[in-house]
């Protein structure tokens, strides 16, 4: 249980973390140009922070959920099967439908894919790593 919520705690700094650098750097600014009209002028850090502590208990819970029926044998290669199964129905599904309602550029929808899948691999290297039921 320690375990599951230290992994949990570093999982959703991890999170907030990874968040800020690949959607602050310059690139991401310029190619997240197109959501100017409707972004915030400030962001509430203190609700950022819990969302993202929020983010690592539930996508630790959910591997544990899940864990027997991942593929793998392997912490690590369930963590990256999770992963990309987080990866799909986070990111590849907003990506789509970004794409579909607004006039989004396809180097940002594609930026999106590509940055959300490292920040998912990330964590879910990490999940698997360090939790397996029972710990």
């Amino acid at each position: 249980m320690a375990t599951y919520i230290l992994v949990s705690i570093v999982g959703g700094i991890l999170f907030g973390f990874m968040d800020g650098l690949l959607n602050a750097n310059p690139l991401a600014v310029r190619l997240f140009e197109v959501y100017k009209p409707i972004a915030r002028t400030s962001i509430n850090m203190v609700a950022g922070i819990l969302i993202d502590l929020a983010y690592g208990f539930l996508l630790a819970g959910v591997f544990l959920l899940l864990y027997e029926s991942l593929p793998g044998e392997s912490g690590l290669v369930k963590g990256v099967s999770y992963a990309g199964l987080v990866w799909l129905f986070r990111t590849v599904m907003h990506a789509a439908s970004q794409w579909m309602m607004f006039k989004v550029p396809a180097k940002t929808v594609l930026y999106t894919l590509a940055s959300g899948l490292i920040e998912l691999l990330i964590l879910g290297v990490l999940i698997g790593l360090t939790l397996a039921p029972g710990q």
